[in-house]
């Protein structure tokens, strides 16, 4: 019960990666908050985690929306000291296709939904003195997509970035900040793909197979435990050999 007593907040947490991250905090002892454009799915998977957990309404393009979450929470539970970004929009596109509104959409979802929670919930984690954020990066966002289109790996390059800069911004503030990047995780994502390039882009996996959404979640509890308290600034990659260095 490592996380006991401290309060998680998991944005995109009504399934797939975010239910499995939801989960594993949960495991641990943390109070999770599933933060979902989605209301009725995060309600229901809070549900299935039991106490400790309830799921509310986010929309991440929004930043009255973060705001207003944050004061709830600090209302009702006395804030929070864990934040995971996770909610992302994921579109198979060529990029000879990909249209300016789509684009759009991607990016606002994807990328504008890790500052807005960065700077509103990561702003109560600084006058707090304590916390940790957690980003949802991806290997599209260091090699381009294997099964994913441009804009998807351009928002998550983008994060990665925007780690960096945070985890600077927060370190003497007793917050750490850092990036998972998996790549080819089972899951939601994956089910839509089409059958062929799924099985071509398992083929070039080392491990040779999909990684599966625990793998992911474990990692990001771990960061957002007391033993990871001197990592920061860091992207950890949960990939299967993808992409070593």
């Amino acid at each position: 019960m490592e996380l006991q007593d401290r309060t998680a907040v998991v944005t995109g947490g009504a399934q797939g990666l975010g239910a499995a991250i939801a989960t594993a905090l949960h495991a641990r002892g943390a109070r999770v908050v599933i933060a979902d454009v989605d209301a009725d799915g995060a309600r229901r998977t809070a549900r299935r985690l039991g106490p400790r957990a309830e799921g509310v309404a986010l929309d991440v393009r929004d930043r009255d929306a973060f705001v207003a979450l944050r004061d709830d929470l600090v209302d009702r539970h006395g804030g929070f000291e864990i934040v995971v970004n996770n909610a992302a929009r994921t579109v198979a596109r060529s990029f000879w296709e990909i249209e300016p509104d789509e684009w759009d959409e991607v990016l606002d979802v994807n990328l504008r939904g890790v500052l807005f929670g960065c700077q509103v919930l990561g702003a109560h984690l600084r006058d707090r003195g304590a916390g940790r954020i957690v980003n949802l990066a991806s290997l599209a966002g260091q090699a381009g997509g294997l099964l994913t289109g441009a804009h998807y790996a351009a928002s998550k390059a983008g994060i990665l970035v925007l780690t960096k800069i945070v985890a600077a911004e927060l370190a003497a503030h007793g917050v750490t900040v850092n990036a998972v990047a998996p790549a080819a995780i089972s899951g939601p994502a994956a089910d839509a793909m089409p059958a062929d390039r799924l099985a071509a882009a398992v083929q070039r996996i080392p491990v040779g197979r999909l990684g599966t959404p625990t793998e992911v979640a474990e990692t990001v509890a771990f960061l957002c435990g007391d033993d990871a308290a001197f990592i920061t600034g860091a992207t950890v990659d949960v990939n299967g050999g993808l992409l070593m260095r």
